[in-house]
């Protein structure tokens, strides 16, 4: 135990310690930007980060990998607060902790076997594309020196590892950046200007309303969705970063960790939030590989608001906009394209249409839930035409040998395939090759067998695990 978790959060101090800080530089603007799509004060979307970060690198499942606000459940909370209140959003995010929670009691982790590899993929770029996208807002109105900004952090970023990995270069590129525009006095946007930063300390807050079940039914269907987009957000990150660290880490512990951050956070008046693929690659790319990461991350963001409010607020958005940019361009899967014409046809499909959607309608669980669907469909089809049925006569009786997957979409082929009027007395149904999978394939044998018996035929079944049954 102890070596656990020594392993977990002792192991790559140094590192992790770097890491965690320079996350905190990619958290600070989307965490505001958040606040804003939900319709809340700013600082409640910051307090909701670091306590999900310092909860999740307690209970969490996946070290490493790092949790707070984020867009895709903040859209979900905006008509819950036009219309009923800020309050009744801290009880959603409680019972949204709640149902997550119980998510993982329930093992319900395994669930993301189901996602396949397109999907993913497609998942990953369309964030990717999104997080380009969300930054193209802060260039409106800026003079060349926010296009050149950018460029140089980027160039920090990516050329001073050829001399040095000593400090993370995208900590060092925003530290660089924040000190010129301090010192020559740039007219240049910094965080300051995107929120009234004004910290204040959240207590233990019971959420002011009725404790009716008329309020359960209002809050439910939001804290359903913001749980269920919460869980899909989270589990292929985690898949994403598993890949990245090359480790195998649980699912099911991960949701009871995100459902017990998620609950603490609603009573300490927060937000609902989940995992950030975005920072996660960011926190990974520069080292970070324990819980200790994630700790530091939040806890240098309340030093931040706390005590060095001052340098928070003139750190340059063009600094983290290019940090952001280089999080594009690292977790974009270039090498897919590059290899797109050896993927299967299908699959490519798959991965360009999750992509669409995503992108389309800025909503990853949709994405992801039709790149599934179209999964089990192209999955279906495929099972369905590797059915493979022989006709043999043996004696007096007809056999027809049945090969693959017989189920609702492949059941017609066979009763197509049946001669129910040759000349045979006797039929024989081969079934030891072949897996009755649903309700619909078991009915279409009940047909066959029938219409064969209504023709006076006599009617031999071999079953896979049965002995031969016979139907007279």
């Amino acid at each position: 135990m102890l070596q656990r978790i020594k392993t977990t959060w002792f192991s790559n101090i140094r590192a992790d310690v770097l890491a965690g800080i320079t996350t905190v530089m990619a958290l600070i603007p989307d965490s505001l930007a958040f606040a804003f799509i939900a319709g809340v004060n700013p600082m409640i979307s910051i307090y909701s980060t670091i306590c999900i970060l310092v909860l999740i690198s307690i209970f969490g499942g996946r070290p490493a990998m790092v949790s707070s606000t984020a867009g895709s459940m903040a859209v979900l909370m905006t008509a819950l607060v036009a219309q009923h209140g800020v309050e009744y959003l801290f009880a959603a995010t409680i019972l949204t902790g709640i149902i997550q929670l119980a998510m993982g009691l329930f093992k319900m982790g395994r669930w993301m076997s189901f996602v396949p590899y397109s999907v993913i993929t497609g998942f990953i770029n369309s964030l990717a594309i999104l997080i380009f996208i969300s930054q193209l807002r802060y260039f409106e109105g800026q003079s060349w020196l926010m296009y050149a900004m950018v460029v140089a952090t980027l160039a920090i970023i990516y050329i001073l590892p050829k001399f040095t990995k000593a400090v993370p270069s995208p900590l060092v590129a925003v530290g660089f950046m924040t000190v010129v525009v301090v010192f020559t006095q740039m007219n240049l946007s910094a965080v300051g200007d995107l929120a009234n930063i004004e910290p204040t300390i959240p207590f233990l807050h019971i959420p002011n309303i009725p404790f009716t079940w008329d309020t359960l039914w209002i809050l439910l269907p939001t804290a359903f969705s913001l749980a269920v987009v919460g869980y899909s957000e989270t589990l292929l990150t985690q898949t994403i970063i598993d890949e990245m660290t090359e480790e195998k880490t649980s699912k099911d512990k991960e949701m009871k960790g995100q459902g017990i951050a998620n609950t603490v956070t609603g009573f300490f008046g927060g937000m609902a939030g989940c995992a950030l693929i975005a920072e996660s690659a960011i926190n990974v790319k520069v080292g970070g590989r324990g819980r200790l990461s994630t700790l530091v991350a939040g806890l240098v963001l309340l030093i931040l608001v706390f005590v060095l409010d001052d340098v928070l607020n003139s750190i340059p958005i063009a600094a983290l906009v290019g940090v952001m940019m280089m999080v594009c361009i690292e977790i974009f899967d270039w090498n897919y394209f590059r290899n797109i014409r050896s993927k299967p046809k299908a699959h490519t499909a798959i991965m360009l249409i999750t992509v669409a959607i995503v992108v389309a309608t800025h909503d990853l669980a949709i994405g992801v839930i039709v790149g599934v669907l179209l999964s089990v469909l192209v999955y279906a089809y495929r099972s369905a035409t590797q059915l493979h049925i022989e006709e043999e006569q043996v004696g007096d009786e007809k056999v027809y040998r049945i090969r693959g997957q017989l189920f609702f979409v492949s059941s017609d082929k066979l009763l197509d395939r049946i001669d129910f009027n040759d000349d045979n007395d006797k039929v024989c149904l081969d079934l030891t090759a072949t897996h009755v999978w649903d309700h619909t394939a078991s009915k279409t044998l009940d047909k066959i067998v029938v219409r064969l018996q209504n023709k006076g035929k006599s009617v031999r079944v071999l079953h896979r695990h049965l002995s031969p049954t016979k139907s007279a």
